[in-house]
Order: C-alpha cells, then structure tokens, then sequence
C-alpha cells in the first residue's frame, strides 16, 4: 500500500520570478515567500518518496487544438521554462503514473494520458519553491481551468477521491506528497475563447490555438497584456475558504459551478480545483494555514496551506 503522507496547496505566479523589485508590499510578498519555505521544509519532514502535483495550464502544455479536462503525465516530463521556472526534462517515474492511470480509470475517472508532457507555471512553479532540493519524481495532474466549458467541481473531488483509493491498493509502499497549484481570487485578462471582445482578447485566442510549438513567439505581448491588468483580487472569499480549510470543510465547495466560483473569486479563481482535488485526496481531513498575503502587484490572492493527514 502506498500513503500519501503529505497534501499542500500554494498559489503561483510568475510576476514572484520575474517583477519581485517592483513589489510595493515587500512585507507582504516576504510572508508568501516564508510560507511556501515552510511548506517546503514540512515535506521534506515527511520523507516523500514521489510527488503529484496537481495544476493548471496556461497555454504552454495545451492549446485550443486539443485540451482535455484532466490529464495525467505517465511518460516523459517536460518544464516550459518561461519566467525562470524550472525548463526541460523532470525526474518521473513512469511505471508508478501508469499504474496511478489505470486506478483511475477503474474507478470511472478517465484521464487523457500523456507520455510527453509539457508542462507550465501552474505545475512548475510549485516544484521550483516546494519541491527545492528535494530530488524526487513528479507526477502531473494537469486540470483545465481556463478553456470553457471546464470540468465540474464534483468531477475533481472524484477523481482526488479515487487518487487516494488507488494508492491505498498501490503495491509499491510509497510515500506520496499531494501539492495542488493555483489559486486564490484572482482576475486575469483572458477571454472566454469562444468570443474575444478586443483586439488583445484575439490575440490571446489566436496564441492559445496556434502556439504549440512556438508559444515563445507570443510571450512578450502576452506579459504586457498581464502586467497591464487591474488587480482584482476577493480577500474576504479567500480567508473563508482558509477557514474552511482549517476546519476540513472544503467539501462544502464542490457543488460550486464554474460561474459560482468566477463571481466569488475570480476567473483565476476557476484554479481552486486543484486545491480541492488535493482536499479530496486527503479525505477532506482538517488543514492548516500557513501563510495568506493578498498582492495585487502579482494580481492574485497567495496562500499557502497544509493538509498533515496524522
């Protein structure tokens, strides 16, 4: 039987790799940055043999060509590289994420399968500050958050469910650390794809149908559409869902629709799934805070918390 000894959540954003000397609320920005080095430290402390991280996509790995609602990396590994997070080969362990696969889809989760996976900020991001200097092999669990119409929130506790039920019956005694990636409230200039209302909103449609293999040739207005955003960020839904956290009542949420979790928290708030599929993994047990700091200069509510299931 394998164990999952460990579930965390963090928010991401590249603007921490990339703007960190235009922080206004260095305070702030610093209480983030020790709470993803405590995190860090509490999984080191609970000696994982092999990480899935749970994360989002941000038109690096997927594109509007084919984007399937989950997908599981079972085969090579690949970091995007973009804003100084990790780029290139990661360590795998392809015969564990093959087994995990077909758990899965015994227990009526079909995940899309990848043996070359590329992957982004939303699952790089977590290894470059979670995962520092601790060599183990990832797992992705890639959750599309962000080309509508997206999984049901149901659908990602079921599949965090049946994680958790097919490690159980896993023969190879590993310790499994769950990090989800993403989140809290955030507002991110990107359209519904299905009808641009600018000429910005076009060109984020056209660089999310045409960038695969050459995604580095829309980066730069990409970052300036960003960079330009009003920050709109949802404090008070972010520190109710902490709480709810706390108390082991993030189930409460998965009768959430994509519009209830757009008006409580954000378009970027949509990543929250990953953070309930890591919940779910858990079996919902009661979680800790770690560190809360709301920053608009990377537009987005940061949490970081951990779910220690003794």
């Amino acid at each position: 039987m394998s164990e999952i000894v460990l579930g965390v959540g963090a928010s991401h954003s590249t603007l921490m790799n990339t703007h960190w000397d235009q922080v206004v609320h260095k305070e702030r920005a610093e209480h983030f940055r020790d709470g993803l080095k405590e995190a860090r430290d509490a999984i080191a402390a609970a000696r994982p043999d092999i990480a899935i991280i749970v994360g989002s996509n941000h038109f690096r790995g997927f594109w509007l060509d084919m984007i399937p609602a989950f997908t599981l990396g079972v085969g090579e590994v690949i970091g995007a590289g973009e804003a100084n997070t990790p780029q290139g080969p990661q360590r795998v362990d392809p015969a564990f994420a093959q087994t995990l696969a077909e758990g899965l889809i015994d227990r009526g989760t079909e995940v899309a399968l990848s043996a070359r996976l590329q992957i982004d900020h939303g699952q790089t991001h977590a290894m470059q500050y979670l995962l520092r200097d601790i060599a183990i092999p990832v797992v992705p669990l890639v959750v599309n958050v962000f080309a509508a119409p997206l999984p049901r929130v149901d659908r990602c506790v079921q599949i965090g469910r049946n994680i958790a039920a097919t490690l159980r019956e896993h023969n190879d005694g590993k310790r499994v650390v769950v990090i989800a990636s993403g989140g809290l409230s955030h507002q991110l200039p990107w359209p519904d794809w299905r009808a641009p209302k600018s000429a910005d909103e076009e060109f984020l449609v056209d660089s999310w149908l045409n960038g695969r293999g050459e995604w580095e040739r829309y980066n730069d207005r990409r970052r300036e559409i960003i960079t330009a955003a009003k920050p709109t960020i949802f404090p008070e839904f972010d520190d109710a869902f902490l709480a709810d956290l706390e108390a082991g009542r993030l189930e409460n949420y998965a009768g959430y629709s994509s519009a209830d979790i757009e008006s409580a928290a954000g378009n970027g708030g949509q990543e929250l799934r990953t953070w309930l599929t890591m919940a779910a993994c858990l079996g919902f047990a009661p979680g800790r805070r770690v560190a809360y700091s709301p920053m608009p200069e990377w537009l987005t509510g940061m949490g970081v918390a951990v779910i220690d299931p003794s």
